[in-house]
């Protein structure tokens, strides 16, 4: 009896760090399993507002670094913002959405400014100095696009939407 006992113990034992073993290789692939590249941090230091006097951003459009100190309002632009000013933004926990003019039609515009009935914490504005004809920022994190693909782009709204380093409203 006592050894049935001990070999209960052992299995009850192996399968608990079997059981740990598991959760913890799964958390730590997590990461690689969401959408976008990510760029390193290049913090959150703000610059007087209507500055762009600071190093260069290690992505196109930028992902995070020197920015403004007031970020713009959430919505549709038909103008293109500074990067300094929407950098906050994506501080926030919010998406960036920027296309390159010319290289989508109307009908694609429109629907990427669906997503802001959708999210309110969502940008979207023409930028022609994008590499990709649509660009998806949060922070740290870029996903482009050749064209419009809702599906992916609305994986990434929910994978990085609200989760900004600021949190707020």
């Amino acid at each position: 009896m006592k050894n049935i006992i001990i070999i209960v113990i052992v299995i009850v034992i192996v399968l608990g760090i079997g059981f740990w073993l598991f959760q913890a290789s799964k958390q730590a692939q997590a990461p690689e399993n969401l959408p976008g590249q990510t760029f390193e941090n290049q913090g959150n230091e703000h610059l007087t507002e209507g500055s762009t006097d600071h190093p260069a951003y290690n992505s196109n459009p930028p992902t995070s670094g020197w920015h403004w100190p007031q970020p713009a309002a959430w919505g549709v632009y038909s103008s293109t913002l500074p990067d300094e000013q929407l950098i906050h933004n994506l501080e926030h926990g919010g998406i960036w959405i920027s296309y390159k003019p010319g290289t989508v039609d109307q009908t694609t515009i429109d629907k990427l400014q669906d997503f802001t009935k959708r999210y309110r914490k969502v940008i979207i504005e023409p930028r022609e100095t994008n590499e990709a004809p649509i660009a998806f920022c949060a922070w740290t994190r870029l996903q482009t696009f050749a064209q419009f693909d809702e599906l992916a782009m609305i994986k990434f709204i929910e994978a990085y939407y609200d989760k900004g380093p600021e949190r707020v409203d």
